[in-house]
């Protein structure tokens, strides 16, 4: 292997190693059909959410609460109400918001929540890089 291609390969391992710490956390969604709330979400932010710095930061998942048992979650504790969005990490729940308060308290709740559980910084990106 001549010194280029090691580079390459040991730059891009640096890279994997970046991007896998600052994408260290997920945003399961715990919903059910017909919840009304979960409806609301899903039509008001479900298509934006990824394109936020928090979507980026804490991907969506969605579990059924009916399939919570095979979602290999490590819930804190039940799940009553939907939607429950749950901050995961590791597997484990480290954070949660029971249902949904509206547009605004959501945004507020989940930038709180990933501040005060993670490393997320509001003030940069996902990738650590410094908004304007």
């Amino acid at each position: 292997m001549d010194v280029f291609s090691l580079r390459r390969l040991l730059h891009s391992g640096a890279f994997a190693l970046v991007a896998a710490t600052a994408q260290a956390a997920d945003l399961v969604m715990v919903e059910q059909p017909g919840c009304v709330y979960c409806a609301e979400w899903n039509a008001t932010l479900g298509p934006i959410y990824p394109k936020t710095p928090e979507g980026a930061f804490a991907p969506l998942q969605r579990v059924q609460k009916a399939a919570l048992n095979e979602s290999g979650i490590a819930f804190a504790r039940p799940v009553v109400y939907t939607p429950t969005f749950v901050l995961v990490e590791d597997g484990a729940e480290i954070g949660r918001i029971e249902g949904y308060p509206g547009e605004d308290f959501f945004w507020a709740m989940l930038g709180l929540m990933l501040a005060a559980k993670t490393d997320y910084d509001p003030d940069r990106g996902a990738g650590g890089d410094e908004l304007n």
